[in-house]
């Protein structure tokens, strides 16, 4: 009365495949303690990378930027991108042919597969006829689905830490990969350049409009847009420190101010996803103006433009919601008060963004698709000003 029979011959096939397993899993663990021996410093780098553990000293020379340090964030994450697969030998990544764009490649750590012309010798790290197995550096080449799925399988596999690298605007080819990663929950770290319209005159097709909206509303992944170059080192420490779900990192190609911290907030704030940058003078603040990424800058302008008229301003960067929605309730009532009427800025979509605002609130956004021009001309056509924001913000508060 079986109600499901295997005939005796597939059962015996089925066992010689197992103690056939059992066996080369006994070999190779034989092999890899004896290697382990031989090289204490090697097995160590294999435990790390399997367990997820950063290694001594591992952040110690990530850049810090100055005042005067004004930069792209896609050039200040490569910097501090640099800075930490010099510690971290699981680092491994690449674009989608686009690294001088990105900026994501890994300065002397060789190219994964790169012929080595003249080297047919079977040296460690190669194979006959020179191909390089040590190299870091992937060449992806323009498919980004394929790369973002290589890059799941790498995860799945364990031991190394694998990032991507392509314009933003083209999220929507790797969606289907993205949206894997987060399924499962695999640490993946997604960078993404030319983060709105201020990349200019590519016009709308490459400019990302609903980009963002689309990627915070993927469950288990947290989406980061630093304002300046601290952030971004931030934002690859916070990056590096994730391991349960994937990581997308939105970078600008336009250069952003670098804000003074002596005087501003710690860009260690960005681990709670939203901090005060900048506080309101003489008092209680009467309003507060949010921004992300490139925006920031904008609220910071407008905070001045309000303090003339004597309207006391918060300045609050928020890189990343979903660190933010983290938080306790406290914290986020510190840096959002309830009651405060709040102002948010982006360029991009406004959805989502009603939540952060609140009722009484007023959302600077882009609802459309963006245009061809330099990117100061596309920001005051389409309202991201410093005097918008203010005359939101004084409308807010009755004056």
């Amino acid at each position: 009365d079986r109600d499901f029979y295997i005939p005796d011959e597939a059962l015996e096939v089925f066992r010689s495949a197992i103690d056939l397993g059992r066996l080369a899993q006994a070999e190779w663990k034989s092999r890899f303690d004896t290697w382990a021996a031989e090289n204490p410093k090697l097995a160590k780098e294999w435990a790390d990378g399997y367990g997820n553990v950063l290694p001594e000293g591992w952040d110690s020379d990530l850049p810090v930027f100055g005042v005067n340090d004004a930069a792209a964030t896609r050039a200040t994450a490569g910097k501090a991108l640099t800075a930490l697969a010099k510690h971290v030998s699981s680092i491994f990544g690449g674009s989608a042919d686009l690294n001088s764009s990105t900026e994501t490649a890994l300065k002397g750590a060789g190219d994964f597969e790169s012929p080595e012309v003249g080297n047919n010798d079977n040296e460690e790290g190669t194979l006959g006829g020179g191909w390089n197995y040590a190299g870091r550096n992937i060449h992806f080449g323009v498919r980004e689905h394929a790369m973002g799925a290589a890059a799941n399988g790498i995860a799945l596999h364990g031991g190394l830490r694998p990032y991507t690298a392509t314009f933003f605007n083209f999220t929507d080819y790797m969606k289907p990969a993205i949206r894997l990663a987060a399924l499962m929950q695999l640490p993946v770290i997604f960078v993404f350049t030319h983060d709105s319209i201020g990349l200019g005159e590519d016009g709308p097709t490459h400019q990302p409009i609903e980009q963002l909206a689309s990627l915070r509303s993927i469950p288990h992944l947290t989406v980061i847009r630093p304002a300046d170059g601290n952030e971004s080192v931030e934002a690859w420490r916070a990056a590096i420190q994730h391991v349960v779900g994937p990581i997308a990192l939105v970078l600008s190609r336009q250069k952003l101010p670098s804000y003074d911290r002596s005087v501003c907030g710690s860009a260690a704030g960005l681990h709670r996803g939203a901090y005060i940058l900048k506080e309101a003078e003489g008092g209680a603040p009467d309003v507060v103006l949010i921004g992300s990424g490139s925006e920031v800058s904008i609220t910071v302008e407008a905070q001045g433009l309000l303090s003339a008229k004597g309207i006391k301003a918060r300045v609050v960067s928020m890189p990343s919601w979903e660190l933010f929605d983290a938080q306790t309730l406290d914290y986020r009532s510190s840096v959002l008060p309830v009651g405060t009427p709040r102002v948010t800025i982006e360029a991009a979509a406004s959805l989502g963004w009603h939540k952060y605002a609140g009722d009484n609130g007023a959302v600077i956004a882009i609802d459309h698709f963006g245009a061809s021009a330099p990117a100061e001309t596309i920001y005051q056509q389409f309202g991201l000003t410093a005097e918008n924001v203010a005359d939101k913000a004084m409308q807010l508060v009755g004056k």
